[in-house]
């Protein structure tokens, strides 16, 4: 196939490869999400070029970036195969039956206690959908990856991505009935200096937790005992009786029904975060995506199980 005579299926199979190298920035890694070879990718789009006239990519040894006319037919691409799909699934929801493939990016703790559950049911309502879903607490660019969701926890900054909040994201200080037996329980902020606090980051950053009394915000010094970049760590450490932890409610929210761990300093809660959906702007959002965001809104909601405590 060449020039004008590219069949339609071919020309959109061919733009999707064209959209998958912008956003990915390169051959291989557009190959790679598609499942095809580099040089399939690579005759595709140079098809396309020669359909149109003109040349869409500028290839160098590092990356591949789009000229400004394939800037344009890039942002109309997405569209069309935006287009495409919504209709696909459209009807394929006049069955309950979406199909394809969608990725989902969420953070580690979050969706190995809550995550994994909600997509197991999800897939037994819509069987002919495929789901990939990868856990880690980087936060990524749904574009870049090729991702169609990615669930993030916390205030978000300003970026071109949509956000859909899913839950609110309570945080809690905590400590185990044993250490506060031990060693008492702070009665103000500035109290938390003289007791023993396990933080989430690095030792040589974090010496202060931010709480709210009211509308005040107080920022309280601490010393930290362990620090660690996952909050299951802090968690088993607080449930050992090793000191105050300050953590999400969905992990310490059952801990806090059953007894395990005590709300520390309650009329001083930390700043409330929320947990999002984020993804990237299309003029339409795919069928597949919103079912998903649609069912973990009504699944978590404003008044989440982890918080009935």
């Amino acid at each position: 196939m060449s020039g004008s005579n590219m069949a339609p299926m071919d020309k959109l199979e061919a733009m999707n490869a064209f959209a998958k190298v912008v956003a990915a920035g390169s051959y291989a890694e557009a190959a790679r999400r598609l499942g095809l070879t580099r040089s399939a990718v690579s005759k595709a789009v140079m098809e396309l070029e020669q359909l149109l006239g003109a040349r869409l990519l500028d290839r160098t040894t590092r990356r591949v970036t789009p000229t400004e006319a394939g800037l344009a037919y890039y942002e109309r691409t997405t569209a069309i195969l935006a287009d495409v799909e919504e209709t696909e699934l459209q009807i394929s929801r006049l069955h309950d039956e979406p199909r394809g493939i969608l990725k989902i990016n969420a953070p580690m703790s979050f969706g190995i206690l809550y995550l994994g559950e909600a997509v197991a049911e999800f897939m037994r309502r819509y069987p002919e959908l495929r789901i990939e879903l990868l856990l880690n607490d980087r936060f990524i660019d749904p574009l870049e990856e090729g991702v169609d969701v990615t669930v993030r926890i916390g205030a978000l900054s300003d970026s071109s991505l949509i956000a859909r909040r899913l839950a609110p994201a309570r945080l809690a200080l905590v400590a185990s009935p044993e250490y506060i037996a031990e060693h008492g329980t702070p009665a103000e902020p500035k109290d938390l200096a003289n007791h023993r606090c396990l933080a989430y980051g690095h030792m040589a950053t974090n010496s202060r937790w931010q709480l709210t009394h009211g509308d005040t915000v107080i920022s309280a010094n601490y010393v930290s005992a362990l620090c660690s970049n996952n909050g299951e760590v802090l968690r088993a450490a607080a449930l050992a009786g090793n000191g105050i932890a300050n953590l999400p409610t969905f992990l310490v929210g059952p801990e806090i029904a059953a007894g395990r761990l005590q709300l520390v300093l309650p009329d001083y809660p930390p700043p409330s975060l929320g947990i999002f959906a984020l993804y990237a702007p299309n003029r339409y959002l795919a069928a597949k995506t919103r079912l998903f965001i649609d069912f973990l809104t009504t699944r978590f909601g404003e008044g989440p199980n982890w918080d009935a405590f």
